[in-house]
């Protein structure tokens, strides 16, 4: 039907030019009705629904109830919140997690914009697969970097045979059993796997960069510094904010790199929150505390990942 309507319409279109008619206008495509766009939507609202905001909602609910998971809960109401502030070991692990988004986050990116400002400005042959180098270690699962890792940080790993071979037997140690060295050696794995995604970031914001500005600061006298500070890094300011929300919240929601290099331990010296949910629901039977841990995790990661969009990209705020 659609070809026959095409064919009718060239041939009304051909008929009116060769008798110096006006050709008939062609009437809008006109919508089906207001609900059409909401039925095109609908599929993709009904899994949004279904696979995070009812276990969302369901995980509310069981942290208002005093509940194993097994048998019928006891309403409580706000208990396990207050439980939750009240537990000095819970708030160890927030601590800990604060850490980690400085090993995740900051780290990384102010490596990343050193390397990325490095190679966007500097001739360096074979970028591609430098690039591809770098951010090998995003496409690597969690747990295979945890257990290389772990083994990197054996008593009788790499990192040790190389301190000892250089002479430097006192700085070898189990790095992921002492209490003072677990926290940063699990930190540093996230430097390394960050790295990669926070300089590809922002060498493609500074590619977009136009470089008649850095020609122009030359001829006024400005160094590389200067040309950083004033035209680089306020240019990849958006580049920034996503890269740091994104590290932020995986450093935030950290679980199976501590679980498989660390355990929490040794102690709780690198317990997080996201692994004392698992604890306390896995391990403990209680749902209902381990509910209110993840909805005090969630509500964090939204508050930092406003605060970071809002400090580090105000224009956002502007468009609003």
């Amino acid at each position: 039907m659609a070809a026959d309507r095409t064919a009718e319409g060239a041939v009304a279109t051909a008929t009116a030019a060769a008798t110096g008619a006006a050709a008939p206008r062609r009437r809008p495509l006109q919508p089906h009705g207001r609900a059409t766009p909401y039925l095109l939507a609908a599929p993709a609202l009904l899994l949004y629904g279904a696979f995070l905001l009812f276990p969302l909602a369901r995980a509310v609910q069981y942290s208002l109830y005093d509940f194993d998971g097994l048998t019928v809960g006891t309403f409580v109401g706000l208990d396990n919140y207050v439980a939750v502030v009240a537990d000095e070991g819970l708030r160890q692990a927030f601590g800990h997690a604060l850490v980690l988004v400085l090993f995740f986050s900051v780290i990384p990116v102010v490596v990343g914009l050193a390397l990325a400002a490095l190679l966007t400005r500097a001739p360096v042959r074979g970028l591609p697969a430098f690039r591809t180098v770098v951010f090998l270690p995003q496409v690597i699962a969690m747990v295979v970097v945890a257990v290389a890792w772990r083994r990197i940080y054996a008593p009788d790993g790499p990192l040790n045979t190389a301190l000892r071979a250089v002479g430097l037997d006192g700085l070898a140690r189990t790095w992921l059993g002492d209490f003072g060295t677990a926290l940063p050696a699990v930190g540093l794995i996230g430097t390394w796997v960050s790295t990669g995604l926070a300089t590809v970031l922002l060498m493609a914001g500074m590619a977009r960069v136009p470089r008649e500005l850095y020609e122009a600061s030359s001829l006024d006298g400005a160094g590389p510094v200067r040309q950083l500070v004033a035209i680089t890094l306020p240019s990849v300011r958006p580049e920034m904010a996503v890269a740091l929300v994104l590290t932020t919240i995986t450093a935030l929601k950290t679980f199976d790199l501590v679980y498989v290099t660390t355990g929490g331990g040794p102690g709780t010296s690198t317990t997080v929150p996201s692994y004392e949910v698992y604890r306390r629901a896995f391990e403990l039977g209680q749902v209902g505390s381990a509910a209110a841990v993840g909805v005090v995790l969630t509500v964090l990661v939204l508050l930092v990942t406003v605060v970071v969009t809002r400090v580090v990209d105000p224009s956002r705020r502007d468009e609003r």
